[in-house]
């Protein structure tokens, strides 16, 4: 845990984003940013989904980990994207509108699409602002407040998390550790697939580790990463960069591109993995070349390198 907080410092912090009542802050301040792992993600995994409605002829129950407000869920059981929504939320018309009332045109907003993916969602995240909402439009089904680094899951947190069949995260690794992943895994009636979306910045090994020990064997996706965001700022791009190099990873073409990076790590049943290994699952789309504003690209390296500021 310690090490994760201190890979988090070279990171903006955005925590107030999620404690409002409704997503506006959300889509405006990561909006900004270019924030396109839900839509980078989601092809990936729909292609997971259904490959484990196919294994087991079930449509699976997808617990959301860090769900904040939904959007995930949004982006699978919906035709929607990030930049739809954030569109949505950006228009002026919807600044002056009470949180209440936002809450009512979003439940009759997500409840005229038709639905584009089978699976049932379920979120757990310590902000109750945002899975409040998100239960209450209708993108979760059922909802988690909770910190299991700080404490055990009570008889309630168990009884509804015990149906997830597949375990998601696309960027809470780093905020919550192998911790959560127990508390979780020890709640199920099932071994689930677990799917992660890990910054490059934080070791998985881990957690890998505890979800060994309840009989999963995780595979990393070769020769892929996938965009989370641009960096925020000059001072978070050269922290994050640093942190990367002492790490001993290099960042050339990738977030020395000015992009946050992320890989993907998917936790099995060894019966699972046999059957069907990660790489003859899924095809990948990385998001790369999706970026629109403007960005911090680092050329060269060591003493000639130069940060220069590209707009895309």
């Amino acid at each position: 845990m310690q090490q994760y907080a201190t890979l988090n410092a070279s990171k903006a912090n955005f925590d107030n984003i999620y404690d409002q009542p409704d997503p506006r802050g959300y889509f405006s301040v990561l909006g900004a940013l270019d924030y396109m792992i839900p839509d980078v993600a989601e092809p990936i995994i729909r292609q997971i989904l259904r490959a484990r409605e196919k294994r087991t002829g079930v449509a699976p129950t997808v617990l959301d980990v860090g769900c904040s407000y939904g959007i995930n869920a949004a982006v699978h059981r919906l035709p929607l994207s990030f930049r739809r929504l954030r569109l949505r939320y950006a228009n002026p018309d919807m600044a002056a509108v009470e949180p209440e009332e936002l809450a009512r045109l979003d439940r009759n907003y997500y409840g005229s699409w038709p639905h584009t993916g089978s699976a049932r969602f379920i979120g757990l995240d310590i902000s109750a602002p945002a899975v409040r909402y998100a239960v209450s439009v209708g993108l979760l089904d059922a909802g988690v407040i909770a910190n299991f680094e700080r404490g055990a899951p009570r008889p309630e947190d168990r009884r509804t998390l015990s149906g997830a069949d597949v375990v998601l995260s696309t960027g809470c690794v780093g905020y919550v550790t192998e911790r959560t992943f127990a508390a979780v895994l020890d709640s199920l009636e099932r071994p689930p697939w677990v799917v992660s979306f890990v910054l490059r910045m934080f070791p998985y090994d881990a957690i890998a580790a505890t979800l060994a020990e309840r009989g999963l064997v995780t595979e990393k996706l070769a020769g892929a990463t996938f965009v989370q965001r641009r960096f925020r700022d000059l001072t978070e791009f050269g922290n994050c960069l640093a942190t990367l190099e002492k790490l001993g990873i290099d960042t050339t073409g990738l977030e020395a591109e000015g992009r946050f990076q992320a890989e993907l790590f998917v936790s099995r049943p060894r019966e699972d993995v046999a059957a069907a290994p990660l790489g003859k699952l899924v095809t990948v789309v990385s998001g790369r070349n999706r970026t629109v504003g403007t960005r911090y690209v680092r050329v060269g390296r060591g003493t000639e390198a130069q940060v220069l500021r590209v707009p895309s």
